[in-house]
């Protein structure tokens, strides 16, 4: 990490993490899931963030860990990517959000022990390939953000996102949009492995399956309060980066189970049938994946570890 706590000195009234943003504001159904409390802009053009970081959350680790998941970085950047948009670009609160990459690297030595209650997480963000319409109205841009505990930079983001109306949305999903997850009975052979395996909590936080040797995005719960927060007629981006850890400490037999940086590139939507396999190759302290569904390769990347 280049950026030193020094340039991200900011002035001005002090962050709030009295309460939460408001949920829609961050497309969420459940004001447990809001991670942002306060943002707001600099006369520089760029943003600060509040986040709240709950030991409660359904990512924190239950076998006595003090270290969240990384996987809160990607949550906050999501959020950051949706409500700086819907408040200061003009983006319409009807619009979709479509994730088109995002990369996390994580600083083990300087993140926070989330010793009680919640961790108080300051945000810097700066936007930039802001990309507009014909009528001017935002379609899309990327975000990078700093993350910082007690002062101490642990954590950079970012990706890049873009915006569709319901009509463009529509069209783009070919009759998929607003459809329902299916919840369906798992196919006979299929089985899922065992959650220890795979560094998560319980049974229920188990997103992949396996037929053979071949592994399936399978999510064991379809009402997970994270991943399932609110309908969605495509999975979700936190459950394919999920499901690419998973199939990392599966395929390394639990060797690589919490990634330090990790990037993903999303091609297509991954649907919920049939089934996408995850092809995961894990070499030394990095894993590269792929999702394919329906002959086409949907999602790419790379998780790396200490």
């Amino acid at each position: 990490m280049n950026t030193s706590v020094g340039d991200l000195a900011g002035e001005g009234r002090p962050l709030s993490w009295s309460r939460t943003v408001a949920r829609e504001m961050v497309h969420r159904a459940s004001v447990a899931e809001v991670l942002l409390t306060d943002v707001r802009q600099s006369e520089s053009g760029d943003f600060e963030a509040a986040a709240s970081w709950p030991r409660s959350h359904p990512t924190f680790p239950r076998d006595g860990a003090d270290l969240h998941s990384p996987l809160m970085i990607v949550e906050t950047l999501r959020q950051l990517g949706i409500y700086i948009p819907l408040r200061y670009f003009g983006v319409s609160p009807a619009a979709s959000l479509i994730i088109t990459d995002l990369f996390f690297d994580l600083d083990p030595a300087s993140e926070p022990r989330a010793v009680s209650g919640a961790t108080g997480v300051t945000c810097r963000v700066r936007v930039a390939d802001v990309r507009r319409g014909p009528d001017g109205a935002v379609t899309g841009l990327r975000l990078q953000v700093s993350c910082l505990a007690d002062g101490a930079l642990f954590a950079l983001a970012g990706g890049g996102a873009r915006f569709l109306e319901p009509e463009q949305y529509d069209a783009v999903r070919a009759g998929r949009a607003g459809s329902a997850a299916p919840a369906v009975a798992r196919a006979d052979g299929r089985a899922r492995p065992d959650a220890r395996r795979l560094g998560v909590t319980g049974a229920h936080d188990v997103v992949i399956g396996t037929e053979g040797a071949t592994l399936l995005v399978d999510p064991a719960d379809m009402r997970h309060p994270f991943f399932f927060d609110h309908a969605t007629d495509h999975v979700p981006g936190m459950i394919v980066l999920e499901a690419a850890r998973q199939a990392a400490a599966f395929e390394s037999g639990g060797r690589l189970l919490r990634p330090t940086a990790g990037r993903l590139k999303t091609a297509r939507f991954i649907e919920y049938s049939p089934p996408a396999r995850v092809l995961c190759v894990p070499h030394h302290a990095t894993c590269v994946f792929r999702f394919l569904q329906d002959g086409e390769q949907k999602a790419f990347g790379v998780l790396r570890y200490q």
